[in-house]
């Protein structure tokens, strides 16, 4: 009776010690990483955030002397600014606009994927992965070639199919709705693979048992959709539509591209190309609109950030 009424406190020091050196070892694993991250991303964003309440400019940089703490200044600046409201607009319709077509198509294709023969299934995957491996640039690059004015493929099929010569020169970028067609075009052509892999991993983890029962039970597709395969892939299509929200609002390289084969940049800007435009070596202000964005973006977001806590409690 005595030996065991000592065998158990030494077995919970035993495992309290190997409990703790567990821990130990877990946060010896996790130092490198948090580092990294506090260095990549801690210290530019508390730098971001000390700027956006200063009016800290090139010649400070340059001439060594401190910036002059401002307040709220430079966030009334920009939000009272003439044009402020109509870019924070335009980049929002663009990113719902982009972000559901690519949430729509990537699931459709992966839905179609896992109707396919193995031939097939690799032919569209090969493709997909040929989207998605082609630089923002270069993709942007060959879209504005094919929507060129005067030497673009989309004018000539249109002047072939309609007969006429009216599509010649026209110009798809000066306009700021065909601007937006064009752009919308090569964000989803670029961001639908990711999308459709994600998304036909994840319908590789429902149950065929599930499936077949409600197939047995006279359930539709869309029924079988809705009610057995949408709820399994939930958590993995709220990960990408969030990953999607903030990508889609941090459109740049596209952006700046078209607008340099023609796009009117004050007609076509969002708050990316908006604040790089703002004025070089105005960090104060600058800083201020990427506080913005970064708000705008954890706001949108944090709706399916909530419900995937809760699906993850």
């Amino acid at each position: 009776m005595y030996a065991t009424a000592s065998v158990a406190p030494a077995r919970a020091e035993r495992a309290r010690r190997r409990r703790r050196s567990q821990s130990i070892s877990a946060w010896a694993l996790l130092v490198p990483s948090i580092a990294l991250i506090a260095l990549m991303v801690g210290y530019p964003g508390l730098t971001m955030v000390w700027q956006s309440f200063t009016d800290y400019q090139v010649r400070n940089k340059i001439q060594g002397t401190p910036a002059s703490f401002v307040g709220l200044d430079n966030f009334t600046k920009i939000l009272t600014s003439s044009d402020f409201p109509e870019v924070l607009a335009r980049t929002i319709g663009i990113m719902v606009l982009t972000t559901t077509l690519i949430m729509i198509g990537g699931v459709l294709i992966a839905v179609l994927m896992t109707k396919l023969g193995r031939a097939m299934r690799l032919l569209v995957s090969v493709g997909l992965l040929l989207a998605w491996a082609i630089p923002p640039l270069t993709a942007t690059v060959v879209w504005g070639f094919i929507f060129d004015t005067e030497y673009g493929l989309v004018n000539w099929l249109l002047n072939t199919v309609t007969g006429t010569n009216d599509w010649h020169n026209h110009p798809w970028l000066l306009n700021p709705w065909t601007f937006v067609m064009v752009l919308t075009i090569i964000v989803v052509w670029g961001a639908i693979p990711f999308v459709a892999f994600t998304s036909y991993a994840g319908l590789g983890q429902v149950p065929r048992e599930t499936l077949e029962a409600a197939e047995i039970d006279g359930a539709g597709g869309w029924q079988r959709f809705w009610g057995v395969i949408f709820p399994a892939i939930r958590p993995v299509l709220g990960g990408v539509l969030i990953l999607q929200i903030i990508w889609n609002m941090k459109l740049f390289t596209q952006v700046y591209a078209l607008q340099s084969r023609g796009g009117i940049a004050a007609d076509t800007n969002v708050l990316p190309v908006y604040l790089f435009r703002q004025g070089i070596g105005e960090f104060g202000e600058t800083s201020a609109i990427g506080m913005l964005i970064v708000v705008i973006m954890l706001a949108i977001s944090w709706y399916n950030i909530r419900l995937l806590l809760k699906e993850d409690d």
